[in-house]
């Protein structure tokens, strides 16, 4: 088996733990009812989940860096199907909170794990091309996992779903025991290191950024499905066929923002995106009675939110182009946490005020994040001017 068709099964791999974290906010009505909790409390499953990625995949990374690779990836498969078990066997509420903390911790050190061994498999050429392919695997998730999911759901018990991908993870653990190679582990990264660059003004402003263009997203996004259902009036098959459509446009999205940052520069592309993230949002608002016109303002907003995923990566590298790995890491850490207060802001939304708030107060929290944005250009060239200052007041004493 060659390199590249290794690296294409550890991004299928990456979609089937991607679909483990995404899959709740497309079933999370009917997690609720089964349960027997308000929909705002069953949300708090993505709170739970985003907080123990954050917290937990930087220590566990740390205390395993020095642990062969391969063990790693098999460790945290192990891990991931007693997750899944924990969800399908046991029963209530309590254990399914204890369900996504293992699947959280389990799919952090997986996926930067998986990202490392693909980055090694590869030519020094191609490394950029193939954690960009196991990137594409994990975000698929959203396209095909969550809409599938719900298919599923609908037809059979939502249990069903974390069935199967338990017992897909086992088949994951077969194939990287045969197929992937030993590769050895690396010397840690102190947190300290990592965190001594949120001292840089600009850097600390540039990932507020993304606490609040996600947080506001994930106000939204984590009620989708019950605002669909209960205030769109939406049925099963056109939340399904609404999720897929919504997957699909981020794709779409995320490709445009990779380009539209190549064609016309960061802060065009990220204000730009954002803006037009904050007007889908208030459209949703607007038009939630609407099954007419819900499909095209879903894709609008997919589109208008994942655009800005590929240009915020590629700001924040070029604010510390010798610590790329450790931005995108806080970068990571700072994305799961915004997830973690959006569900979290959700769902008191929907418990103390109404599911139709969710859109437009999401569309603030963007609005939020082009303000930080425009702010964090402005510090950039001011830092930037006095540099060029600096350096030209060095060459004339020289």
């Amino acid at each position: 088996m060659s390199n590249a068709w290794k690296i294409y099964m550890l991004a299928a791999v990456s979609f089937l733990v991607g679909t483990s974290e995404f899959i709740i906010a497309g079933i999370l009505d009917k997690v609720a009812a089964d349960t027997g909790v308000p929909v705002s409390s069953a949300g708090q499953l993505i709170t739970v989940f985003s907080l123990a990625y954050a917290f937990g995949t930087p220590f566990l990374m740390a205390a395993t860096a020095r642990l062969e690779r391969r063990k790693l990836l098999l460790y945290s498969l192990g891990v991931f199907a007693v997750g899944n078990g924990i969800a399908v066997v046991l029963p209530g509420f309590g254990f399914l909170i204890a369900s996504r903390i293992i699947l959280a911790l389990s799919t952090g050190v997986f996926v930067v794990t998986a990202l490392s061994v693909a980055s090694k498999m590869s030519a020094p050429e191609k490394q950029g091309s193939a954690i960009a392919t196991l990137v594409m695997g994990f975000s698929t998730a959203l396209i095909i996992g969550v809409p599938l999911g719900r298919l599923v759901a609908s037809v059979y018990h939502w249990k069903t779903i974390f069935a199967g991908i338990g017992l897909l993870g086992l088949l994951a653990m077969l194939l990287i025991s045969f197929t992937i190679p030993h590769t050895e582990g690396e010397e840690p990264v102190p947190l300290g290191r990592q965190l001594a660059l949120l001292k840089n003004p600009r850097i600390a402003v540039a990932l507020l950024i993304t606490f609040f263009w996600i947080a506001g997203y994930s106000i939204a996004y984590t009620y989708i499905s019950p605002f669909l259902i209960t205030v769109t009036g939406m049925s099963e098959q056109g939340v399904s066929a609404g999720l897929f459509a919504f997957g699909i446009a981020s794709l779409i999205g995320s490709k445009v923002g990779g380009f539209s940052t190549d064609k016309w520069g960061v802060p065009r592309t990220l204000i730009g995106g954002m803006a037009l993230h904050a007007f889908a949002l208030l459209l949703l608002s607007l038009a939630a009675h609407s099954q007419l016109l819900m499909l095209p303002i879903l894709m609008l907003w997919a589109f208008s939110a994942w655009s800005s995923g590929p240009t915020q990566q590629y700001y924040l590298i070029t604010l510390s182009p010798g610590a790329s790995g450790i931005m995108l890491s806080l970068n990571s850490s700072v994305l799961q946490f915004a997830m973690a207060a959006g569900a979290g802001a959700g769902g008191l939304i929907v418990e103390k005020a109404s599911l139709t708030s969710i859109s437009w107060i999401g569309a603030a929290g963007v609005a939020v994040a082009a303000g930080t944005a425009i702010a964090s250009f402005r510090l950039s060239r001011s830092r930037s001017r006095l540099s060029a200052k600096e350096r030209t007041l060095q060459e004339a004493g020289a």
